[in-house]
């Protein structure tokens, strides 16, 4: 008699024991991140904590912020597993009765999947003119091909459309080109060998394609070319040409395709100062651009936001953390700066 197996859910308890390995411990304070894995971590004390925090008399906005904060997404996902089983309640439907305004917007965003809150952003930016070649080329051109691709899944699951079609109804000429291609995923993973040979042919190319109807060669080496050879192929054509490729974008290129473009080449020279300067323009406003903010901090947090914060205070002398904490009012102020986490002197 043949006996199959069956898939089944791993329990609470076993899920929480596969992220509690000392090697992943290890590797997790090495990263870049601001946001890590919360060492002493325990699920049931986070659960009580969180209930106590939203059925008092007042809500303890503190308590969730600290408790949220402090934990990284895989271990929000267990918290809330536990919180379901335990109280048979959702305890994203629960703080959300329990706060409001940008508060209830950060907490939604730290406990929704990352899938989920780029497929959000992305749709946002593609159906809000003016927002595609900022926000869709940074969600299209900063993720891994993982994210980028279960990002795109979510989108059609929730919106029963592909983005490549809200691409093509929303936009159009070179914007929607370069969209599409960063849509598709691509771009050519660098294999350690540098290429001399394709980078002096690339900045041949990108010479010649000055005139009518060669958009699509900027469209090809810019989307499909891995960054590190992008960064050599931009210093090579400064060298022939004695200006920095931008300067060509800007004279050849007007609207949304320049801005897209120059979007383009800031995230392939340095992703962690691009971020830095969409943040301080987000704060320049007299009043911040708080959805920017919210999701850069808490897309970059687990990723690479101590290389953002660095950034910044190398090119505008003042700490990211300082510059929240001057412009950003209200009870969004706490979380904020817990997810920047820490002053640079």
């Amino acid at each position: 008699m043949s006996v199959t197996s069956r898939k089944t859910r791993p329990s609470l308890t076993q899920e929480i024991l596969s992220h509690l390995g000392l090697a992943d411990k290890t590797a997790a304070w090495g990263t870049l991140g601001t946001l890590r894995t919360f060492l002493s971590f325990g699920v049931d004390k986070d659960v009580q904590r969180l209930l106590r925090a939203i059925a008092g008399r007042g809500v303890d906005h503190g308590a969730i912020v600290d408790v949220l904060t402090n934990r990284s997404r895989e271990q929000r996902h267990l918290i809330s597993r536990a919180f379901q089983e335990r109280t048979q309640q959702d305890l994203l439907k629960s703080l959300q009765a329990a706060l409001s305004g940008n508060l209830e917007r950060i907490v939604v965003a730290l406990l929704q999947p990352a899938a989920q809150l780029d497929a959000q952003e992305l749709r946002t930016a593609l159906k809000n003119s003016g927002s595609a070649e900022d926000v869709a080329v940074e969600i299209l051109a900063t993720r891994s091909p993982a994210q980028l691709q279960e990002c795109l899944t979510v989108y059609k699951h929730n919106f029963q459309v592909e983005a490549e079609e809200d691409i093509k109804s929303e936009t159009s000429g070179i914007l929607q080109e370069l969209l599409l291609a960063l849509a598709k995923g691509g771009r050519e993973s660098y294999s350690g060998i540098i290429d001399y040979n394709l980078v002096e042919q690339d900045v041949q190319a990108l010479k010649q394609a000055e005139g009518p109807s060669t958009e699509g060669t900027w469209v090809l080496i810019f989307t499909q070319r891995n960054p590190e050879h992008l960064v050599r192929v931009f210093d090579q054509y400064q060298r022939c040409t004695g200006h920095e490729l931008e300067k060509t974008v800007h004279h050849l290129f007007h609207g949304d395709a320049q801005a897209a473009l120059l979007s383009l080449a800031s995230v392939i020279k340095n992703t962690p100062l691009y971020f830095a300067d969409k943040l301080h323009q987000a704060l320049q406003d007299v009043k911040p651009n708080y959805r920017v903010l919210m999701r850069i901090l808490i897309s970059r947090s687990e990723t690479d936001l101590l290389s953002i914060r660095a950034e910044f205070k190398k090119k505008f002398g003042k700490s990211l953390y300082s510059s929240l904490q001057e412009a950003v009012k209200g009870d969004c102020q706490s979380a904020l700066l817990a997810l920047c986490r820490a002053e640079d002197i």
